[in-house]
């Protein structure tokens, strides 16, 4: 039996959910990322509405471009915790349908539905359901696409966007490539890109047709992995059990800092808003990393590993200043911190012994607020060692 493979990508995912929170942002330019400062603010935008995509803006570009082709655009910081909450209910949602769902990024899946299709009438038709569960109940669209394999379920679930449907039927992964730019195929870069464009290759199909002793004498090993793509074959399996490697936030800061207090200041806001993304997706993780890119943009990761798995806020927050006080007196200033935590696992394990007397009240700190900003939103509330210190004169 051919199997029927399925890629779901949720349409401008950040964006439409804050179209969908924000009523008034609907049909119009939003851009989710870091402040535009008029033009002179840095970092990077996450993704943005396709009304933003028709001035040009794509995820990746410069917040300060963005702002330079779109200035009329609304532009907001990421609510991740939100973004969560709603992929965890994608996710609920492709399960019902398959146990064999590998979910790759907050926002996109493969989903295996050989051996179920036959419930629903068709590997079609489990699309077609899948889209309209997604509409019902999340309020937001996603794009399909259904093809004998992963590779070829991801390049049409992206042919229609938004709210597309896509089929590939098996027999025809030629057909279906040969006029597709060499772009779409997987690991053509800029450079492999150039290279098959020197050589007057710009379809899929104009690869299809070299030899692969040719291609190999081109561009070396990789030249047998062109030629496989541009043939439409593709035998990795969906993996339901490979899930999330990490989870991560870094920001960018307005300006350069020099002040250490302030660097840690917002690895404890970070650190607080990561663990709740992990509380939200039910997963813990063992190794933790620090991210740290200094004024001339050189970048360092430090990293440590734990024996049992955490998500706790006061864990995370103190490895993280931890491995920040280890580079000592700042020699220069700070233009960005993350905090990444991997090797996840959805077993729940003991907490560490780190902060051994603190951490049942913690935990309950943490469960408290959790409840309080899903119910009141969530600038509702937060930890007193957040705020801002001030400073009065004092009467004469």
């Amino acid at each position: 039996m051919p199997r029927a493979i399925l890629h779901v990508d949720m349409d401008a995912f950040f964006a439409a959910v804050e179209q969908l929170d924000n009523p008034s942002y609907r049909g119009k330019p939003v851009i989710v990322g870091s402040d535009p400062k008029g033009g002179a603010g840095r970092g990077v935008v996450a993704t943005c509405s396709y009304e933003a995509r028709k001035y040009g803006i794509h995820s990746a570009l410069p917040i300060s471009q963005a702002y330079k082709r779109c200035p009329h655009g609304i532009y907001v910081r990421g609510r991740h915790s939100r973004y969560s909450e709603l992929s965890g209910k994608m996710t609920s949602i492709l399960g019902e349908f398959t146990p064999l769902v590998q979910k790759i990024s907050i926002d996109e899946a493969f989903l295996d539905v050989t051996a179920s299709m036959h419930l629903f009438g068709g590997a079609l038709e489990v699309a077609k359901l899948l889209k309209l569960r997604i509409h019902q109940e999340l309020h937001l669209t996603a794009s399909v696409g259904v093809a004998p394999n992963k590779f070829l379920a991801k390049i049409a679930s992206d042919l229609k966007k938004p709210d597309g449907l896509v089929v590939v039927k098996e027999g025809k992964e030629k057909e279906f490539l040969k006029d597709l730019h060499i772009s779409r195929l997987w690991g053509v870069g800029k450079k492999t890109e150039e290279a098959l464009l020197n050589r007057g290759i710009e379809k899929v199909g104009q690869i299809a047709e070299r030899s692969q002793v040719e291609l190999n004498r081109d561009f070396g090993k990789h030249g047998n992995a062109l030629w496989r793509l541009s043939q439409g074959l593709d035998d990795r399996p969906v993996e339901a059990n490979e899930g999330r490697k990490s989870i991560s936030q870094e920001t960018t800061f307005d300006e350069d800092i020099a002040d250490p207090e302030k660097v840690e200041k917002v690895l404890f806001r970070l650190a607080e808003s990561l663990s709740r993304t992990m509380r939200q997706e039910k997963v813990k993780g063992r190794t933790i990393t620090l991210k740290i890119r200094f004024e001339d943009f050189t970048t360092h990761t430090r990293s440590r590993t734990f024996a049992d798995f955490i998500d706790s806020t006061q864990i995370i927050k103190g490895v993280a200043i931890s491995l920040f006080r280890r580079f000592g007196e700042l020699e220069q200033k700070v233009r960005l911190v993350g905090i990444g935590v991997s090797q996840l696992s959805c077993s729940v394990g003991e907490q560490l012994g780190l902060f051994d007397q603190e951490a049942p009240l913690n935990t309950k700190l943490s469960n408290l607020l959790d409840s309080l900003r899903d119910k009141f939103g969530e600038g509702a509330v937060g930890r007193a060692a957040m705020l801002e210190k001030r400073t009065t004169k004092r009467s004469e």
